[in-house]
């Protein structure tokens, strides 16, 4: 018998028993669904956390500081004076200092909403590829004499007043006034919690407004990824020397946070599809059961057909065919569900989603391996009968 007439009756018996059928498909389509949804969330998670650090870019470090006393402390001026004194490893430099949950409002509006405010450097929007739409960033004299001057995000603009253009406009940040110098393009949609929900100020006025006045934190750019190490082990080397432990400072490069992020994605994905995984083998169990109980319906066809002259390997690879085209089909209704919801849930989370072809390729290769395996035993039992035995049965 030709496969594709082998494949002709496996339609036809899943045809004739379309609930059976697809009451065996339904481990394998909420498995290859499963399979799909999770590989492509997390697939568009990664991305988005990708495009951030890539925007970023991959030449910057993040200097973190922990206090050891009034003693032992590293201000702005010895992180500028590295930088001046190695031009070939260093481009800009920021200090940070956030202020959380601040009451920001217009001058004249009482209505008010609570944000995060972050004191940066006039380097900043270098080192973070900020982009203006109206205005300015911050300037050095602006930092240097504690101007009372700030860049806001589109969200801001959009909450504080109503999209209505809010250069030199004046906002008070706890109460205290800041006049709006510069609106920044707009990064995402202009909503909450996203990059568009910002408000920089230069970071020795941040300081006052924070509890904590200390700078513990520091944006810096290295000359070229090729210059990231040697900046790194520079900046380490002078914390060493003024902290005495390692214990004390953290220096990350943001290539290493990526390839750390990438490689706890790259876990965590693996651990979700193993988890879906089952959601198949459960399918290819019931295919199993199935075609165990169509051996036992179809002893009598089996048994005529071995009488006319088919043999063992026919019989057998009409079963398997069966199985196979079972979870086959199983596997495409999957792949649509999946794809379908994945796009779905990547609206409702706003980051974009699409189906990878990757993954796709391989739930369905799953899919249709599962059935094959799972079909070899029924088949085996339908290849072994004897044809006496099997005219006999009723």
């Amino acid at each position: 018998m030709k496969f594709s007439k082998s494949f002709e009756l496996a339609l036809s018996s899943i045809l004739n028993n379309k609930m059976r059928s697809f009451l065996t498909m339904l481990g394998i389509i909420i498995g290859v669904g499963s399979v799909i949804i999770l590989v492509s969330i997390m697939s568009g998670v990664t991305g988005q956390v990708t495009d951030m650090f890539e925007k970023l870019g991959t030449n910057t470090i993040q200097v973190m500081l922990f206090s050891r006393g009034d003693t032992r402390t590293v201000e702005p001026d010895d992180m500028y004076h590295l930088a001046d004194s190695n031009p070939e490893l260093f481009s800009y430099i920021s200090p940070n200092i956030s202020v959380d949950k601040a009451n920001v409002r217009p001058k004249d509006d009482p209505d008010s909403i609570s944000t995060s405010v972050s004191g940066v450097s006039e380097q900043y929007d270098k080192l973070s590829g900020l982009d203006m739409k109206e205005g300015r960033f911050l300037q050095y004299i602006d930092v240097d004499k504690m101007r009372k001057v700030c860049v806001i995000g589109t969200y801001i603009e959009k909450e504080l007043f109503a999209n209505k253009n809010a250069l030199g406009e004046t906002i008070k940040i706890n109460g205290v006034p800041y006049t709006v110098v510069g609106v920044l393009e707009e990064l995402a949609d202009s909503s909450q919690g996203s990059g568009d929900e910002a408000i920089y100020i230069p970071y020795t006025n941040a300081g006052k407004l924070s509890e904590n006045a200390r700078v513990n934190s520091y944006t810096v750019a290295a000359k070229d990824e090729n210059a990231v190490d040697a900046a790194i082990a520079k900046i380490e080397e002078m914390l060493y020397k003024v902290f005495g432990s390692e214990d004390f400072y953290t220096v990350i490069g943001m290539k290493q946070m990526l390839d750390q992020m990438n490689t706890i994605t790259g876990t965590m994905t693996a651990a979700l599809v193993c988890i879906a995984g089952i959601s198949l083998l459960v399918g290819g169990i019931g295919i199993m059961n199935i075609m165990l109980v169509s051996v036992t319906e179809r002893t009598k066809e089996i048994g005529i057909r071995k009488s006319l002259g088919a043999k063992r390997k026919h019989i057998m690879r009409q079963f398997v065919i069966e199985a196979g085209t079972v979870s086959g089909l199983g596997g495409i209704i999957g792949i649509a569900f999946g794809a379908a919801v994945a796009m779905l849930a990547g609206k409702l989370l706003g980051i974009s989603v699409s189906p990878s072809p990757n993954a796709i390729g391989l739930a369905f290769g799953v899919s249709v391996a599962i059935g094959l395996i799972f079909g070899f035993l029924p088949a085996n039992k339908a290849a072994k009968l004897n044809p006496i035995d099997a005219l006999r049965f009723e």
